[in-house]
């Protein structure tokens, strides 16, 4: 058991503790000679019963009296025993005692038995209690620090120690921020004044906990503490038990990283923004520098090359920071030893724990590499980017100065959160790709910038949608036509992408084919309409399952207008389309109100006509429904700014159509829906420019139309026409006269062009045929079409006109 160092005690919860503990003198020979007050209490003996007589023989039952002569033989080997005995109660029964005894030699040489007892269950729980404390400073797992009431440290245990790795000893008469850093020094010595002030206890309260000497190493510990009080309440301090949680921390963070990276990377379909946002989640939780870089055909929406050979362009940096040798849009030269040409070729992720940024891993200028090596870096882990197979790239993460360095989970973690960022990378990749093509294609389609008509003057902006949807089918298309006309047209094929663009291009190729004809718009429209119903009709029967309903063409909508120079005439049609808006000179804005019609593929509903007469120098506005909606959905708003732009129009068209964007489109917004604005602004031809006549059907027609024709072209100073222009117009009235009903109207209208228009009552087709040399007649129309640049016919509802174009000779 050990020998005691006294018999008393000076703790007050100590049961041998003075006046707590029973006492008893023996003599050399056993006899009881001394007996205290507590001894009689405790056993029930008064002095008178004891002193004099063998303890043996009043005080132990035969029963234990060979574990009590072995006791004493401890005591008199060693000099002193503590254990438990049992002893005899004055009323028989048996108790359990713990007891202290030494020797003590008198000056005659005699020696004495000082003996303290105390009931054994007292004793028990008060070693019990000196076991756990002993334990609690030198064998526990748990941390645990003792803090005076001005804050200093009193004590810690061996585990401190342990997980600090500094002396236990070491912050003894100390304060936190003696030996942590500031950072964490002042929350920690925060949290032991609230303690000690208000004595609520601190229950699992993680705080970090980095230490002065090693402000590197990352250490997380878990903390709870109590505020110490004497029986009296006198407030003693505060102790805290201190577990190190790093590691669990450290797991947590992992987990938390990939949970923010699976929600933050990968919003959008744009390749950049996306690696930006690989990047950002790098940084926030795992390292202090990550960068991104590419391939470049994978920036461009390429397929990445299979060897994974050829430049990389950086495309993210986090932080921003400025002394990174390379930022965002450079292109990154690697030599074939470092870490990250190895991961690209290799396809592993590298991890380098300690390293030292060598100079032969970039190439590098002096000064570059200086400024590198000022950021400290020290540790390195590099992930390459793969996805189907392919690797897009590389991310490279960074820890610098005083962070620790990596260790394989991190480069676990790096690899996962990495493994999905390539994924989005890869569909945001193929994403761009595809609306690349459908942008190609859409811009392929859509009309060039319009050349200068005698009709209109025309100003036109597409704006392809941005983000998932893709492109659409928004196109618009100006048409010359015969008599110095002119077609204008709007239109949005239903879907987006490359199949919407597709039938966009078909539908726009068909309606020039119909514009050609020189329909009227509603018969243009309904023939469109037709061909649409045909279109999907076509598609339903031949998809095989693989197709999306975005694939096929479900319908469209389109405005269809033509208008005349010389009599100012307009006249437009539509199949569900937003109403043209009309601006004279005089500063009115209406928004015209045709009959809308059902979108282009319904079928079997008619459309109609609507006329009108517009001024020189009207503003005629198509647009399609995606420069209504750009600005949060808001038409009514919308049309608004429409109107007060068209009501004060720029000084040039071209300027008009701009501040029209200007005031539809949100500023740095990208327009969700295809954008398609055509703005033509009206032209009259001078009444000086057009002759027309109108001939009786008699023989002499013809004669009569010559003479006519001639003075014209000698009058606008065109003699050197005359012959040619008199021999169209004699056989275009020779047809008439043979073939035709009623007057015949000759007209000639002088724009860039010489026109010649014959019209009669027949709706009979004029047909060009190759005349046999047998043959008395038929060679009209081969000479017609031989003298002149194109010729062509069109229809109205009194009849037809046959017409004749020529270029006119240089000024």
């Amino acid at each position: 058991m050990g020998t005691p160092s006294m018999l008393f005690s000076e703790s007050p919860e100590d049961p041998f503790a003075l006046g707590r503990g029973a006492s008893a003198v023996l003599d050399d020979h056993g006899t009881v000679v001394g007996w205290s007050t507590r001894a009689q209490e405790l056993l029930g003996y008064p002095a008178k019963e004891v002193i004099g007589r063998a303890w043996q023989d009043l005080l132990i039952d035969a029963r234990d009296l060979a574990v009590a002569r072995d006791a004493a033989a401890d005591a008199m080997s060693t000099g002193g025993w503590f254990g438990v005995l049992p002893v005899r109660h004055r009323d028989g029964r048996r108790v359990e005692m713990g007891f202290r005894a030494r020797v003590v030699t008198r000056d005659a040489g005699s020696r004495e038995w000082l003996l303290v007892g105390a009931p054994a269950a007292e004793v028990i729980a008060w070693q019990r209690d000196r076991a756990l404390l002993d334990g609690l400073y030198h064998r526990s797992p748990i941390g645990l620090a003792v803090h005076s009431p001005d804050m200093t440290v009193i004590r810690v245990n061996r585990a401190v120690e342990k997980a600090s790795g500094v002396p236990a000893a070491a912050p003894v008469g100390r304060r936190p921020r003696e030996f942590l850093v500031d950072e964490d020094a002042g929350p920690a010595e925060e949290r032991v004044r609230h303690v000690l002030e208000t004595g609520e206890p601190l229950i699992f309260t993680e705080q970090s906990a980095r230490a002065r000497h090693d402000p590197g190493r990352e250490r997380i510990v878990s903390v709870s503490a109590f505020r110490m009080e004497d029986s009296s309440g006198r407030v003693l301090g505060v102790a805290e038990t201190i577990e190190d949680v790093t590691d669990r921390h450290r797991a947590r963070r992992r987990l938390t990283l990939l949970n923010e990276a699976s929600a933050r990377i990968g919003t959008s379909l744009d390749v950049s923004q996306t690696a930006r946002e690989l990047a950002e989640v790098a940084v926030h939780g795992l390292a202090d520098y990550c960068s991104v870089d590419l391939l470049k055909p994978v920036t461009l929406g390429d397929e990445p090359p299979p060897s994974a050979a050829g430049p990389l362009l950086r495309v993210a940096l986090s932080p921003q920071e400025r002394r990174v040798p390379f930022q965002e849009g450079e292109v990154i030269p690697l030599l074939p030893e470092s870490p990250q040409a190895r991961c690209l070729f290799e396809r592993r992720t590298v991890l380098e724990r300690l390293l030292s940024l060598r100079p032969e891993w970039y190439a590098m200028d002096r000064r570059r590499i200086e400024i590198a090596l000022g950021l400290g870096v020290h540790s390195l882990i590099v992930v390459p980017l793969v996805a189907r197979g392919l690797v897009l790239g590389i991310v490279s993460l960074w820890r610098a100065r005083h962070s620790e360095p990596f260790e394989d989970d991190d480069a676990a973690v790096a690899q996962e959160f990495s493994s999905r960022a390539a994924v989005c990378i890869d569909n945001a990749r193929r994403f761009t790709q595809q609306q690349s093509a459908a942008l190609t294609l859409q811009r392929s389609l859509l009309p060039s910038a319009a050349s200068d008509l005698p009709a209109v003057e025309v100003a036109c902006r597409y704006l392809p949608a941005s983000g998932e949807p893709g492109i659409g089918g928004d196109w618009f298309d100006v048409i010359p036509l015969s008599g110095a006309r002119v077609a204008l047209v709007v239109g949005d094929v239903v879907g987006h992408g490359i199949h919407a663009a597709a039938s966009m291009g078909r539908l726009r190729a068909a309606v020039r084919t119909l514009a050609s004809l020189d329909l009227e718009p509603d018969e243009v429209v309904a023939r469109l309409d037709d061909l649409v119903s045909l279109l999907a009709t076509e598609l339903e029967a031949s998809a095989d399952g693989n197709w999306s309903a975005d694939e096929q063409v479900l319908g469209a909508t389109c405005l269809y207008a033509v208008y005349d120079p010389v009599s100012r005439h307009c006249s437009l049609a539509r199949a569900g389309h937003p109403a043209p808006v009309v601006s004279t000179p005089d500063g009115r804005v209406t928004e015209l109100d045709p009959p809308a019609g059902p979108p282009l593929g319904l079928g079997g509903l008619p459309f109609e006509t609507y006329d009108l007469d517009l001024p020189e120098g009207s503003l005629l506005t198509l647009y399609t429904n995606g420069l209504l909606e750009a600005r949060n959905g808001d038409i009514d708003a919308a049309l608004e700014n429409l109107h007060e732009c068209l009501i004060h129009p720029a000084e040039t068209l071209d300027s008009t159509c701009h501040a029209v964007v200007e005031a539809l489109l949100p500023k740095d917004h990208l327009p969700t829906d295809d954008i398609a604005l055509l703005i033509a602004r009206t032209r009259v031809l001078p009444p000086q420019n057009v002759a027309s006549w109108q001939l009786p059907l008699e023989a002499t027609a013809a004669a009569r139309a010559r003479e006519l024709t001639t003075a014209k072209l000698t009058e606008w100073g065109l003699a050197e026409l005359a012959f040619t222009t008199e021999l169209v117009a004699s056989e275009l009235v020779t047809n008439s006269y043979r073939y035709a009903a009623g007057p015949v109207t000759l007209r000639l209208i002088r724009t860039q062009c010489l026109i010649c228009e014959v019209s009669d009552t027949s709706h009979t087709s004029p047909h060009l045929r190759r005349a046999l040399s047998t043959d008395e007649g038929g060679r009209g129309l081969f000479l017609v079409a031989q003298l002149t640049e194109r010729w062509g016919t069109r229809y109205t509802h009194d009849g037809k006109t046959v017409w004749t174009e020529q270029p006119l000779p240089p000024a």
